[in-house]
């Protein structure tokens, strides 16, 4: 199992600061991603976790400017919010920006106001499609492909994309969710499995669902990826948590072996802190006394 960090780019007091000592101890740690979250303009029964967030592409724009080794992450990227072929570009633009280092994870999203606030209420009870085809158009336009491109959302008959990623097959997608949808979507299209805040067993249970909808595409299981909330010495998760690895060293290694033994072969660790020398304190206890007890 290898590790990545989320990057605190939302809750209270996130900061670039916060941001780019995340990046600068992931790189110097040998944590293999850096991810950010996703959310823009959630209402207000959601805004203690996500009322305050750095934009998920622009920050990792900006920390693929500071760094030259770590991969970045969204997870994930509400893909249904968005206009398909903007995010085409952005992408794209990114991962040509970094020599090669993106990872899309995308998802359909949850919040019914927020797709409001976005001018996009009718295509919450559509996101499913969407992001379907969205991923169909991204591999075309990513490909270098110039014939037409006809779906539901999207009508492309004449046009020229570029540039092109730098990743050999386009950059690659993780779908998240934890749907019966979503699982069948990344088994049958997906570059890997991304989960969140879910205990290694319900994961486990998750990929067989995953694992049937690849064999049925033809297509070998994908790799699995997700984000772990980490919390030392904590004795309860905070709100809104559902699933975390807490307590001791011992504790938190025993929870990060549960979900290698299930076949999780990258964490994202989420460290819940946005004040940059504590983030950067926690990060190098993790990799420190976790790690050398995972095995």
């Amino acid at each position: 199992m290898d590790y990545g960090l989320a990057l605190p780019n939302m809750l209270a007091g996130s900061s670039a600061e916060g941001i780019e000592a995340a990046a600068e101890v992931a790189e110097r740690l040998g944590y293999t991603t850096v991810w950010t979250t996703d959310h823009v303009l959630v209402d207000h029964s959601a805004g203690d976790e996500y009322g305050r967030i750095f934009d998920a592409i622009l920050t990792l724009a900006h920390v693929a400017g500071r760094t030259t080794k770590v991969r970045l992450g969204t997870s994930v990227i509400v893909v249904p919010q968005r206009q398909a072929v903007v995010l085409a570009k952005e992408l794209a633009t990114l991962d040509v920006l970094s020599r090669g280092r993106l990872t899309a994870g995308v998802g359909i999203g949850w919040s019914e106001p927020e797709f409001a606030n976005l001018g996009a209420a009718d295509r919450f009870h559509e996101r499913g499609a969407y992001l379907d085809e969205t991923i169909r158009l991204w591999r075309h336009l990513w490909s270098g492909a110039t014939g037409p491109f006809e779906g539901r959302f999207n009508h492309l008959t004449d046009f020229v994309f570029g540039p092109l990623p730098v990743q050999a097959g386009g950059i690659p997608i993780l779908v998240g969710g934890g749907s019966e949808a979503a699982l069948r979507r990344a088994g049958r299209t997906g570059d890997g499995y991304h989960f969140s805040s879910t205990p290694a067993a319900k994961v486990g249970e998750r990929l067989a669902t995953v694992r049937a909808a690849a064999e049925a595409a033809g297509r070998p299981m994908p790799p699995v990826s997700g984000r772990v909330t980490t919390l030392f010495d904590a004795t309860e998760a905070p709100p809104g948590v559902s699933a975390a690895a807490m307590g001791s060293t011992q504790s938190i290694a025993a929870t990060m072996r549960e979900y290698a033994d299930v076949g999780i072969g990258h964490v994202m660790i989420v460290l819940r802190e946005t004040d940059p020398a504590r983030y950067v304190a926690k990060a190098e206890r993790f990799m420190r006394e976790v790690v050398p007890l995972v095995g």
